[in-house]
């Protein structure tokens, strides 16, 4: 080997290059911006101001941030779902001289006053709401609109109540407390905002009603059709912010215990600039409350240490909206370019070298021949990609459709069909458990189940998530196939963590290692991954020892055997290691052997690609993915091979005709069923000399 490929070698084992692309695809990674903007901040206030960092100085910041922020939440959710609030400070303004006139004036009890308080914001935000979301009017000039009527209110109530306001007397510590008071050392005011911030965080991340708001803001026209109330949720937003904007203008009353006619004034204009900053986009479908609290925080730091600084209030304005001017241009220059950016680093190869590819030619095991010229065919265009087939005690056949069914096809003669299941996502891989049930791995959802009475249950859709790992490997992007240990054990392959259904293909650029295997243990519930850094891990079927799985590596052209129980468990060995093709499902045969789909043909041009993991980089940022070098996957063959990994025969179908694809094959009662994940059809071979009595059902729970 030479010193180049052994530096090539060593430099895709140690340097990880799809890191990059897994980073950049990541929500949180908007967060890095505004995060740097706001060290920056720290760093150039930290240097200018002596007392800085004192705690003094940082106990005042927090007491501002916590209703400052506030605000900037209230803006930010509406400006998720696509709109614009700016009454926000007018309504911060009137929660504020409320407050105060109630305790005052009215000498109302506190807890009434805070409930009258935040009754007054959300019918502000239920008036905007209902102009915006039910009238459909403009939200900017509506709420303009509202900003100047709510004013208004607030200049005649100041008219009204300021002197009674300035000379009374609150004796009430729980008022106080709202302002002045600690919980385990924080303010008040910021145990309440980070309170409702993690609260914002889980409902827009975690809930229906968060995937609503942003399904909104990404697109209104979209969410309306897919059945979305819109006009609800916008009105409910609007709500929710006029709300938080007068629970600020409560904490503001309790700090200072003043209103005056500044009050509020151009605090719309600090909480966008905010809410921006922080990385929330204007045209909504694309916030979060981490970025609100990371703009507020920032924009806090700024005004109070250009105050600190002596820097005149105007330019203290000037300067806040040549940040915001800067921050939309990034934000409108990010959401363009994003998406190109990942689409140039995020198919990440690196160095995949295959054994020789033995012959097709006699005298080797491989020899192509025609014996798949005689597949009789069932359910000719009458299903669409049965990429598995099975059959049940009494001869029935179940395979899986493009639409998200599991098809019936009745014995004997297979004329008459049914929607056994429908699940919704692709199914791939089945097996019967020993209770009849059909345990079923469905691409992009997950393990499923289909009990003997017909019912869809979930068994799993996501496992551990490893330790370092930036992917977040939890969750179950592409479960392919899968068996049923002895014991009750499921044991199922996920073919990559990296690429969805329907970019299966690209992970044969890449060669990577996205694969793992895992397993669903029915009587605990709990699901562990077993093997990782497999190469499109696929087929598995279980030995005929009872300890051990056969499991195949697609793009690795090989067939292993792992070992989850006996003297040797977890230990890996190979048993094909050089396939002329690309495997898929394996499973058993009457005679102890195994029977193994080839869904392709090795290239020689493939398999040099392979070798310069270079080429396949600068190939998939240059041209355009449908010309891209993929793996040739549309020749039909199955092989049969024993524990050894000896080949006992093959069969290939001539010209393509049948099967061009086969991706799975069962033998019972003396025939072999084939299916294609590519094919409207399934095949049925005759097989002569084999035991017309034997059953997959037999041979794995004992059934006759």
């Amino acid at each position: 080997m030479s010193i180049s490929n052994i530096i090539i070698r060593w430099r895709y084992r140690f340097i990880p290059d799809h890191l990059v692309g897994e980073i950049l695809s990541k929500n949180w990674i908007d967060n890095v911006i505004p995060m740097l903007f706001l060290m920056a901040v720290i760093g150039v206030f930290g240097a200018a101001i002596p007392d800085f960092f004192s705690a003094g100085n940082i106990a005042n910041l927090m007491r501002q941030w916590g209703e400052f922020s506030l605000v900037v939440l209230a803006l930010t959710i509406v400006i998720v779902a696509g709109g614009i609030d700016l009454s926000v400070g007018s309504t911060f303004a009137l929660g504020n001289i409320v407050a105060l006139a109630l305790l005052n004036v009215a000498e109302w009890s506190m807890p009434a006053v805070v409930v009258a308080t935040l009754a007054i914001g959300a019918t502000v935000g239920l008036v905007n709401g209902y102009l915006v979301g039910y009238l459909r009017l403009r939200a900017f000039l509506t709420t303009l609109v509202t900003l100047i009527i709510v004013r208004a209110i607030v200049d005649m109530l100041l008219l009204e109540y300021s002197i009674q306001i300035a000379s009374g007397f609150i004796d009430s510590d729980a008022w106080y407390f709202l302002g002045e008071g600690y919980i385990f050392s924080m303010p008040f005011s910021v145990v309440v905002t980070v309170i409702l911030a993690l609260i914002l965080h889980l409902v827009l991340s975690r809930t229906r009603a968060g995937w609503h708001i942003l399904a909104i803001g990404g697109s209104r026209r979209s969410a309306h059709n897919i059945g979305i109330p819109v006009r609800r949720v916008i009105c409910s937003t609007y709500i929710i912010s006029g709300t938080l904007a007068a629970l600020a203008g409560l904490l503001f009353a309790s700090r200072l215990g003043g209103a005056g006619a500044d009050t509020g004034i151009g605090l719309e204009i600090t909480a966008l600039t905010a809410a921006v900053i922080g990385g929330n986009s204007l045209g909504g479908g694309r916030g979060s409350a981490a970025k609100a609290i990371i703009g507020s925080i920032t924009v806090v730091l700024m005004v109070n240490s250009l105050v600190r600084l002596g820097i005149t209030s105007g330019a203290n304005s000037l300067l806040l909206g040549f940040v915001l001017l800067l921050a939309v241009a990034i934000d409108i220059r990010w959401v363009k370019n994003r998406l190109k950016v990942l689409s140039n680093v995020y198919v990440s190869p690196t160095l995949a070298e295959l054994p020789p590819a033995p012959a097709t030619v006699a005298p080797s095991p491989y020899a192509v021949n025609d014996r798949l010229g005689t597949v009789e065919q069932i359910g000719l265009d009458e299903i669409d990609g049965p990429e598995d087939v099975i059959l049940d005690d009494n001869d029935n056949i179940y395979a899986g459709d493009r639409t998200g069914n599991i098809i019936k096809f009745f014995a004997p003669d297979y004329k008459q069909r049914e929607v056994y299941a429908h699940i919704g996502g692709r199914p791939l891989g089945m097996a019967f458990a020993s209770d009849g049930s059909l345990v079923c791995c469905i691409g992009g959802m997950g393990l499923y189940r289909i009990t003997a009475e017909r019912k869809v249950e979930k068994l799993t859709d996501e496992t551990k998530r490893s330790l370092f790992s930036v992917i977040d490997d939890s969750r179950l992007r592409l479960a392919d196939d899968l068996d049923i240990a002895p014991d009750g054990r499921i044991f199922f392959s996920e073919a990559t963590v990296r690429y969805e259904m329907h970019e299966w293909a690209v992970d044969c650029i890449e060669s990577r290692g996205n694969g793992r295997i895992i397993c669903f243990d029915p009587n605990t519930g709990e699901t562990s991954t077993v093997l990782k850094n497999l190469v499109f891990p696929n087929g598995i079927c279980m030995a005929h020892d009872g300890q051990s799985f056969l499991f195949a590596e697609t793009w690795a052209c090989r067939i292993s055997r792992y070992y989850f129980d006996g003297p040797k468990a977890g230990t890996v060995e190979a048993v094909i290691p050089d396939l002329p093709g690309f495997p898929d499902n394996i499973n058993r045969a009457s005679d102890g052997t195994y029977w193994l789909a080839i869904i392709g043909v090795r290239t020689p041009t493939l398999d040099l690609a392979l070798k310069m993991p270079g080429f396949r980089k600068r190939m998939a940022r240059r041209i355009a993915p449908d010309e891209w070098l993929f793996p040739n996957i549309n020749t039909g063959c199955i092989v049969r091979f024993d524990d050894q990994g000896t080949i006992i025969e093959t069969l290939w179908d001539l010209g393509g005709k049948n099967h061009p694809m086969i991706t799975s094959m069962r033998e019972h009662k003396g025939h072999l069923y084939i299916g294609g994940i590519f094919s409207n059809r399934i095949g049925k071979l005759k097989l002569d000399g084999f035991d017309p009595h034997w059953t997959g059902q037999k041979s794995y729970w004992g059934r006759k």
